[in-house]
């Protein structure tokens, strides 16, 4: 996301608000000024909304990143072929980052530090050690808190 002024960040949010206030002709025809072209007959008006509002963010925070639009790109190529889901490749999480896991009807929450996670308000080394306090065995971190498929499944 690129830096954006703070009056712009304003002006941003009062034409995002009104959109909501928009009657769905209306909704068409800024549609078809934004992206150049006719909105799909059947599109709701929430859609309708939506992609506009997006339209407009992406316009000023800037779009997607490369490597998401490839990702995007080669997902819908294995859809159209009827191959399995496509996944991105794994990434390290950023210190902040926060992981939620349901397990056996309890959600634990574990946020990325610099040198570990911190879980239940005690610093750990990896993610593995927190799984194993968590379910009592050994498990790969990572592939308990989904950030990786377990080898030989494919995703649904």
């Amino acid at each position: 996301m690129r830096p954006v002024a703070p009056g712009r960040r304003e002006e941003l949010a009062r034409e995002l608000a009104s959109v909501a206030a928009l009657d769905t002709p209306t909704l068409r025809e800024r549609w078809r000024v934004l992206y150049g072209d006719e909105p799909p007959v059947r599109l709701s008006r929430t859609l309708l909304m939506r992609a506009i509002a997006y339209h407009l963010q992406e316009k000023m925070l800037g779009g997607l990143k490369p490597a998401t639009r490839r990702w995007l790109a080669r997902a819908g190529e294995d859809f159209a072929k009827g191959r399995a889901e496509s996944r991105p490749a794994a990434r390290t999480n950023m210190p902040g980052t926060r992981l939620l896991r349901q397990w056996q009807g309890v959600v634990h929450e574990v946020l990325v530090l610099d040198d570990g996670v911190l879980f239940r308000g005690q610093r750990h080394r990896s993610l593995s050690e927190v799984a194993r306090i968590i379910t009592g065995s050994r498990w790969s971190g990572p592939l308990f808190f989904g950030l990786k498929a377990a080898r030989g499944k494919e995703t649904a």
